[in-house]
């Protein structure tokens, strides 16, 4: 069968776990909005006369983000980046999940060139398991599942595996036509059963599965398996490189075995450490396992490094990107602080977000030298020391707010807070001192006392206390300020 090579640059593929893809293709680095990734962008360079074209698999969990890098040494090199989502089981197709996964790519700041599912190869792989049968490379075994395994076991070839190559193209035909019970038979590869690598003791290249399949309809009643589908569509579309994680390294042999065997494309592959982040959970599988034993409540709960979870704590795709360009691509174990992911998240927020006072838990503060219906305004910025600064006015008036962690009654040298006698600044406002505080029988501070230094002038040459504390005023005397849900 000829190959018809992809008009135009070159791919990059990042494979997952499942065998159908759906690919969402990436044009340009403007598309993409990553850098070039150092180890990664040397390994891009083995084929320097074309573009790359890379597949990255959609993923819920920040681990699967984060080797998301080659987006960045793809566009680089004005290529495309396919992002597959392999199911070809239909069982493991999930689409609202698939729909789901292309809108946090979205959010992401990704923009599709293209979407393509594997199961429009459907015919073409067919085809290549007809080819595979007829130079005798694969064989129908009758083994049940627990039979492959103790077989595996012992070293052992399928008693079906010395068939002829007409019985073979028979018996598959008939798995195509429905004449089998699910289970009853399966195509496999006929590798080498006594090889050091678990990967070539003959894997399976399609099941029976009489469920309907989302995109393919009731075409089919079998389907191929992820061994199978991987490099026959990485070559199918002209892949240029093969990303994927470690733990699938020892899959290379498989890999280009069977392109080697049906004589077609062979696209590069290269292997990179997954991410770890110290004192999260980031394994798909564990992650599943907390969803659907109810542990925390869905994808987006924002307890998980999910992009979902991430952007429910309020996380911008900004951040996450700039923590995947920090930290980069490597083969080496790793594990990363957490604090490098919240610095990026502070960093950005830093940058783009307006300021405005608030209290978590207000611990009321009156203000005893300012009069009962004083009502005035104070100028804050919303954005301090930068060119986007808006001021706004805050009002100021005799009853004032503060958190109630900024009061103690013991003082302490590396404590900048309210203790009684001590001074400290509100912000925006003025210096303020405790001449008095109340309390609840159970000892609970209910209401501080204080006197407001209100001839101060920021600049004014008289120095400032040390302690700046956040602080809402009454809009108004006897008005209580607004409260919000957090």
């Amino acid at each position: 069968m000829a190959h018809q090579l992809f008009p135009g640059p070159l791919v990059v593929c990042m494979h997952g776990t499942h065998p159908d893809m759906l690919h969402l293709c990436f044009r340009t680095a403007g598309d993409c909005g990553l850098a070039g990734l150092g180890t990664l962008e040397s390994h891009l360079l083995i084929k320097p006369l074309r573009s790359p074209i890379q597949h990255l698999i959609p993923n819920p969990a920040l681990r699967h983000v984060v080797c998301c890098h080659p987006f960045g040494s793809t566009c680089v090199r004005d290529g495309l980046t396919k992002y597959p989502c392999m199911q070809g089981r239909p069982c493991m197709l999930n689409l609202p999940a698939f729909l789901a996964l292309q809108e946090i790519v979205a959010w992401m700041g990704w923009t599709p060139w293209k979407i393509t599912y594997a199961s429009k190869y459907f015919d073409l792989l067919h085809n290549y398991a007809i080819q595979l049968i007829k130079v005798g490379k694969a064989y129908v075994c009758h083994q049940s599942k627990a039979e492959i395994e103790e077989y595996r076991e012992k070293g052992l070839p399928s008693p079906w595996r010395e068939r002829s190559v007409q019985e073979n193209l028979k018996i598959f035909d008939d798995m195509r036509k429905g004449l089998y019970k699910e289970g009853e038979a399966i195509l496999r590869m006929k590798m080498d059963y006594k090889n050091e690598n678990p990967n070539m003791w003959d894997s399976v290249a399609y099941r029976i599965k009489y469920v309907e399949h989302p995109m393919a309809g009731d075409k089919w009643c079998i389907y191929p398996s992820y061994d199978f589908t991987h490099c026959l569509c990485d070559a199918i579309e002209d892949i240029t490189h093969s990303l994927c994680t470690l733990e699938f390294e020892s899959r290379r042999a498989s890999y280009y075995w069977l392109l080697d065997v049906l004589d077609t494309y062979k696209p590069v592959v290269w292997e990179y450490s997954r991410l770890n982040i110290t004192n999260t959970v980031l394994s798909k599988r564990k992650l599943n396992k907390l969803v659907t034993d109810n542990h925390v409540h869905g994808w987006d709960d924002p307890r998980l490094l999910t992009l979902a979870g991430l952007r429910r704590r309020g996380v911008a795709p900004e951040s996450i990107n700039a923590f995947c360009r920090e930290i980069g691509i490597t083969r080496n174990a790793n594990v990363i602080p957490y604090h490098k992911l919240e610095h990026h998240v502070r960093a950005y927020l830093d940058a783009s977000s307006p300021r405005t006072l608030a209290v978590l838990r207000p611990l009321r503060v009156v203000l005893t030298n300012v009069p009962e219906h004083h009502s005035s305004t104070v100028t804050a910025a919303s954005m301090p020391g930068r060119p986007e600064n808006q001021p706004y006015e805050v009002p100021f008036s005799r009853v004032v707010y503060i958190e109630a962690t900024d009061f103690r009654l013991q003082d302490s040298k590396d404590y900048y807070g309210l203790a009684p006698g001590k001074s400290a600044m509100l912000r925006y406002a003025y210096p303020i001192t405790v001449t008095g505080y109340s309390a609840s029988d159970d000892g609970t501070i209910t209401e501080v006392q204080a006197e407001a230094d209100l001839d101060f002038i920021a600049g004014g040459g008289k120095k400032p206390p040390k302690g700046v504390l956040n602080w809402v005023a009454q809009p108004a005397p006897g008005q209580d300020p607004e409260r919000a849900e957090v």
